[in-house]
């Protein structure tokens, strides 16, 4: 095949190591940094907020109201009012309460500023009242809208382009230390804008810059409140072992597992987005009662708390490790399964971020594999989580950090087994996923030069 021509450089391509040397790149790194503290500390707050409002509603509001304890029943009232306040929220503020977690990550851009107050609103009342979702999604639309909006009250004349670094840096301070480290936090974002090269160092700097800043902000509020950081965190590891044969091929099982459930996970988000769209307020008010049935049919089942499949199962995921010799392979089973049937309603309909609940779900269909021979616990635990989340997220090397570094040192050891269980999830995802439709054709005159196919 000939060589084809390199293009010559224009003026609408700036080299970005000479953008880097510019006085105003460096303005911008500073701004980033100092934008990182209220960012961070605001987010701290945010975080703080839900962790409140699920206490005070599943453990102190039963007891206020003469219950011994949380009945099991209590989810279905619970997220019944949590559907119809979201669902009210969609339909009559700006911007339909953020973006819709069934599209899954999606590079959006900061929001405006009008959209903030309905994203802040669907998002607390999705998390606090028990949604299976995560905090990830609204806090990095609240972190880059409020960063952009910062800046434009000091300079309104800012760039378009500035504005989106700008933007960016907020969303990496907002998640900081949520994932358990900065690095995978900005790894996250980085996967999911589809930038690289030299084009992406130019974005990452200022906003590895403000993800430093924030993480150290998170720590010492969570020092200073005695709140702790929110971080997601494991301890008592249990020790791994070496991979060997039989557990790399437990690894393509997995994988394969893993893209069959992410699958059906989505595909039932999305049947029911369609026909919530329809009827925002009643369709979300029936999702929230069919996921706080689901996690009463879990409860009176099992006899465990229904807890367990509400939320995003963040805090959930040591104790689950940790107290796994307590599960029997059915209830791991069944609790995967509840999980994963609330974590798809919950999608179609209210707002927050995908990460948390596929982990819990990977996580608990790995250490009900890990009680068949030849498979560890931690090996299975992490090959779930990986596997899982790159079903749902679609981004494979943000997946094998997400389930390696959150092991510490023993994530090192399971490191290979979890690639292999990430590939072949990813690649099956892909398979399973739906063909996008066909492009109508051109109007007659009109050139294609400048279109680019959907990314779905």
């Amino acid at each position: 095949m000939p060589a084809r021509p390199a293009a010559a450089p224009t003026a609408a391509s700036p080299d970005p190591l000479a953008l880097i040397r510019t006085r105003s790149y460096a303005m911008l790194l500073l701004v980033a940094a100092i934008l990182g503290i209220p960012v961070s500390a605001l987010a701290f707050g945010f975080l703080a907020l839900v962790h409140a409002l699920q206490s005070l509603t599943y453990d102190e509001l039963p007891r206020a109201l003469g219950f011994t304890g949380t009945p099991s029943w209590w989810p279905v009232p619970l997220l019944a009012v949590a559907g119809l306040l979201v669902g009210l929220t969609v339909r009559h503020l700006p911007g339909k309460g953020g973006h819709r977690p069934a599209d899954g990550h999606m590079n959006t851009g900061a929001p405006a500023a009008s959209e903030l107050p309905g994203i802040v609103c669907a998002a607390i009342i999705s998390l606090g009242l028990g949604a299976v979702l995560g905090p990830e999604a609204p806090l990095i639309a609240l972190g880059g809208g409020l960063a952009v909006c910062a800046v434009r009250l000091v300079k309104p004349g800012i760039s378009a382009k500035a504005s989106a670094m700008v933007g960016a840096a907020g969303s990496f301070a907002a998640i900081s230390a949520l994932l358990g480290s900065p690095l995978l936090g900005a790894f996250l974002l980085m996967e999911a804008s589809g930038l690289a090269g030299m084009t992406l160092g130019v974005v990452l700097l200022p906003g590895l810059l403000a993800a430093g800043v924030g993480a150290l902000i998170f720590t010492g509020l969570g020092s200073w409140t005695g709140l702790g950081t929110y971080s997601l965190a494991l301890h008592d590891v249990p020790r791994a072992e070496q991979p060997d044969l039989a557990q790399f091929g437990w690894a393509i099982v997995l994988g394969l597992a893993a893209a069959l459930a992410g699958t059906g996970v989505q595909r039932l988000a999305l049947f029911l987005r369609d026909r919530v769209e329809r009827r925002t307020v009643t369709a979300t008010l029936v999702i929230g009662v069919a996921v706080g049935l689901v996690a009463f049919g879990y409860a009176q089942v099992t006899g465990r708390d229904a807890a367990g499949v509400l939320y995003s199962g963040q805090s959930a995921l040591g104790p689950l490790l940790s107290g796994s010799a307590g599960y029997s392979v059915a209830a791991l089973l069944l609790l995967a399964l509840c999980k994963a049937l609330a974590y798809g309603a919950s999608l179609s309909s209210f707002r927050g971020g995908p990460v948390f609940p596929a982990m819990f779900v990977g996580a608990a269909g790995g250490i009900a594999l890990s009680h068949l021979p030849g498979v560890g616990l931690t090996a299975g635990f992490a090959m779930g989580v990986g596997a899982m989340c790159v079903a749902i997220l679609k981004l494979p090397m943000t997946s094998v950090l997400l389930a390696t570094l959150l092991l510490g040192s023993e994530g090192l050891t399971v490191m290979p087994l979890v690639i292999v269980s990430v590939v072949v999830s990813y690649v099956l995802t892909l398979r399973l996923a739906p063909s996008p439709a066909a492009a109508p054709p051109a109007p007659d005159g009109a050139s294609g030069a400048g279109s680019r196919p959907d990314q779905g």
